[in-house]
């Protein structure tokens, strides 16, 4: 016997369980209703096999944490391929409870159906073979006929109308089995027990497979979040290390540094006794810089002077220009009430004017009133006069003249009043016409007036706004005269400093001066001292008496020897005394070079 396909066996069973699912599930909701809810076994069931059907040949993806394997992926293509797609898409996507792509791809087959477009969808999905490689094996069943025969019968579906609730459902953790039951029990199969028992021992054993597949997986996945979470702890671990060696070597380096600063810090104190020169020139430097500091304030104070100025310059100007606009303001105000009083007078004109309009029409209404009484009154005459003329018919032909000329008569006064009637009916309508003339005057006039109230209004209250701005220039104004007052104060401050300031110069200037008198003498000294380092001085035994007294020393009379000529003197007559800033006693200095003398023992002194 040959070998069939593994695949194509695989195939050909779920086409018949999508048969037999669809089937079923038609039959049984056009006898149950057409309206299904989400609990009903048959559409139960028919998720599972559809779900079967799309996951047959489906490619493994490997990702970060596990192996993947889901039909989110070539649903997700729909929206692409189907533009009315992309709401389902949308909406599956913005579901709260849905944190699996096979719950997203569960969600997407029930709005599917409710919109009844599953087979559409589907179609436009197995029309692309190229698009749907990089998810399913070549062999799989999307990939094959049976795929284009399963959406075939997914057409029959839209008889049926499905009222489904996919937000509150749990459908990451639902366990998709097939129901074999369903589809195994017939009326010609009921009295075989032995195979119903044979069926259900088969269906028991392969739901303890499918419950140990989910163990296995569920076991693996902890096992794979176990390894990530380790490989994650140990880089972590490997980061603090790296960081802990990193903070040694910063630590050794701030050692050094500290070791390095300890001795620049000795070498500082060793050369203290030099840089006490240097902090006069730094004390002289500061005062420079404080001068200049006092220089900037000034200029600082002065230049806020100025701007202060040309802000108090700038709002008088704008109060100048407020107070015009408050005259003008206050004369429109005037003129806008002179105008308001004389379309009040006119208004009372017109409506004095209507009143006589209405007068003259009662006048008019009157006359015709007794036009009409004077013709009924001619009427009864007319009356009487055939009333004789049936009575006397012998006086008939005596009276045909009295009775023509009646008649002319009564055609005269018929003309006269059909042309009153006319007169009457064209000064009705001229009356009209003038009063609705008259009414939209009025209306106009009432609609300028609203107009000119709001005017009014307006104006108060930009008039109101401006005295705002008015009292707030003042309050301005007075911050003005307080700052200028402070100025004032800050001027005199600024004066006392600059009095303290030129103290302070001529103190320095004159400290200047001793000091470079002093620098100059311990130059001359220095000068003195290197020409007097080759000379050799006098033996006591020949130095016996005064250069210029010519007298012998002794215990009153002591030596002093001249380093620059080489003379030798006694204390009464080397008297020139010098102050030095670095001695606290006065020197004594040659009469002769100015050098500074040096005492010596006397050979009469021990």
């Amino acid at each position: 016997l040959a070998v069939k396909d593994p695949t194509a066996v695989e195939r050909a069973n779920l086409l018949n369980m999508a048969k037999l699912s669809i089937k079923g599930l038609i039959e049984s909701a056009l006898s149950f209703g057409r309206t299904l809810d989400s609990d009903y076994p048959p559409l139960q069931q028919f998720f599972v096999v559809m779900e079967h059907c799309l996951k047959h040949g489906l490619k493994v993806r490997k990702s970060f944490l596990s192996y993947n394997k889901t039909i989110w992926g070539p649903l997700e293509l729909v929206e692409k391929l189907y533009p009315e797609a992309e709401e389902i898409a949308a909406s599956v996507r913005d579901l709260p409870g849905l944190k699996t792509p096979l719950g997203r791809a569960r969600a997407w087959l029930r709005l599917a159906l409710m919109q009844k477009k599953m087979a559409d969808y589907l179609r436009c999905l197995i029309i692309q073979r190229d698009l749907l490689s990089e998810f399913y094996e070549y062999h799989a069943l999307m990939m094959e006929e049976e795929g284009a025969v399963i959406v075939g019968l997914l057409v029959g579906l839209n008889v049926i109308d499905a009222n489904l609730c996919v937000k509150g459902e749990d459908l990451d953790s639902q366990v998709g089995v097939i129901d074999f039951s369903m589809y195994l029990k017939s009326d010609e199969d009921i009295g075989s027990k032995e195979r119903n028992v044979q069926i259900a021992a088969i269906l028991d054993q392969k739901n303890y497979v499918e419950e140990l597949n989910r163990q296995l997986n569920s076991t693996v996945s902890s096992l794979h979040a176990r390894v990530d979470s380790l490989e994650k702890s140990n880089t972590k671990l490997i980061e603090e290390l790296a960081i802990a060696k990193n903070n040694i070597i910063k630590l050794q380096e701030e050692n050094h540094q500290l070791r390095s600063e300890n001795t620049l810090i000795l070498m500082k104190t060793q050369h203290h006794l030099e840089a006490t020169k240097v902090d006069v020139e730094a004390e002289l430097q500061t005062y420079k810089h404080s001068r200049q500091g006092l220089d900037d304030m000034y200029n600082e104070a002065r230049r806020q002077l100025r701007e202060e100025s040309q802000l108090r310059q700038d709002m008088e100007n704008e109060l100048v220009v407020q107070v015009s606009m408050k005259h003008e303001i206050e004369l429109a105000m005037k003129l806008l009430e002179k105008d308001i009083h004389e379309k009040q007078d006119t208004l009372i004109g017109l409506r004095q004017q209507l009143d006589e309009v209405k007068a003259i029409n009662m006048e008019m209404y009157q006359k015709l009133q007794v036009s009409e009484d004077a013709m009924k009154e001619k009427n009864e005459i007319i009356g009487r006069l055939e009333d004789k003329t049936n009575q006397i018919n012998a006086t008939m032909k005596q009276l045909e003249q009295r009775l023509q000329q009646a008649e002319k008569a009564q055609m005269e006064a018929e003309a006269e009043d059909e042309k009153l009637k006319q007169e009457y009916v064209n000064k009705s309508e001229s009356l009209e016409k003038e009063f609705s003339q008259k009414e939209k005057q009025l209306l106009q006039l009432e609609t300028d007036l609203k107009i000119e109230k709001e005017w009014r209004q307006t104006l108060e209250d930009d008039l109101q706004k401006e005295k705002e701005t008015v009292s707030h220039l003042r309050i301005e104004t007075q911050e003005i005269v307080n700052l200028k007052k402070e100025f004032l104060k800050l001027q005199e401050k600024n004066k006392q400093l600059k009095r303290i300031c030129q103290d302070q110069e001529a103190a320095l200037e004159e400290l200047a001066s001793k000091l470079s008198e002093s620098k100059l003498k311990i130059e001359d000294i220095k000068e003195a001292n290197k020409k007097l380092q080759g000379q050799v001085w006098l033996k006591d035994k020949e130095a016996t008496h005064c250069k210029l007294c010519e007298k012998e020393f002794s215990l009153s009379k002591r030596k002093h020897h001249c380093r620059n000529c080489g003379e030798i003197f006694c204390n009464a007559c080397s008297d020139n005394e010098l102050p030095l800033p670095s001695s606290p006693k006065p020197v004594r200095v040659c009469d002769s070079c100015h050098a500074i003398l040096i005492q010596r023992c006397s050979s009469n002194v021990p």
